[in-house]
């Protein structure tokens, strides 16, 4: 029952509520204007791909540093998998706001210019733990027997990687994925602080719409944010799917 009241008052009445605003006028009358008042501005429309497109490379990047950092976590041989660990999770006892502000000061103290680059920077320093634990757990979980099966069937380490290895560690990858990019394609504060409102993202257009100019804007906001739920919630429903063809696929082998 707590969890029913947690699930209905903090998750369900919000979204019911973004689905009632995002359908309404100032009025209260149904319409689908605040729909296509989206789709009419170039600029909207613009700044919700490019932010699509931020999400998804800083999502590449995060896995590209994490998948190996999460790997060498999880070898028994190493004896300091708590120290990394460590490591990872320090930076995460500041509050975010902090940790980007942080990241500004260090970026003015180098003399080097906040835009674009600063922005990937912030986002992976911030949400890579978020890919590298889903991914470690995974494969500290996994069974050494299988590599040790592959082994002796003559598989080389390529091979023990690409067969069993990475298979497994599948199901880390895909909520690594979510993790990162779920957060990434919304997020607006790291954007203004790094790019000093240089750099509009999506989530900045939400905020600004809930922001500015009272009540008026809630109901085009509410579209928003609708559309970028309907946006995270497929994409992760066919990531869900693709993980689990990976799983029967990699059972199958």
């Amino acid at each position: 029952m707590p969890y029913m009241l947690f699930m209905a008052f903090l998750v369900l009445l919000p979204l019911v509520l973004i689905g009632i605003y995002a359908f309404t006028d100032m009025q209260g009358h149904f319409t689908i204007h605040n729909f296509l008042l989206f789709f009419s501005k170039s600029e909207a429309v613009n700044t919700f791909i490019y932010s699509i497109a931020i999400a998804l490379l800083t999502t590449m990047i995060c896995l590209v540093l994490g998948y190996p950092a999460a790997y060498i976590m999880a070898m028994r041989s190493f004896r300091t998998p708590a120290v990394i660990a460590m490591l990872f999770i320090l930076p995460m006892w500041i509050n975010f706001l902090l940790r980007t502000i942080a990241t500004v000061e260090l970026f003015h103290m180098f003399n080097l210019p906040l835009g674009e680059g600063a922005l990937l920077f912030g986002m992976v320093y911030d949400f890579l733990p978020f890919m590298i634990y889903p991914i470690y757990n995974t494969l500290q979980k996994m069974d050494l027997s299988l590599i040790e099966a592959a082994q002796d069937l003559g598989a080389n380490r390529g091979k023990v990687f690409t067969k069993v290895v990475l298979p497994l560690s599948a199901p880390g990858i895909y909520s690594g994925i979510v993790m990162v990019f779920m957060p990434t394609v919304s997020t607006f504060a790291i954007s203004e602080l790094l790019t000093h409102n240089k750099i509009t993202l999506f989530g900045s257009l939400i905020q600004r719409s809930f922001g500015e100019g009272g009540t008026t804007m809630w109901n085009y906001g509410a579209a928003l944010s609708l559309i970028m739920l309907v946006i995270i919630a497929a994409t992760s429903f066919f990531g869900q799917g693709d993980a689990d063809v990976d799983n029967q696929k990699g059972g199958l082998l």
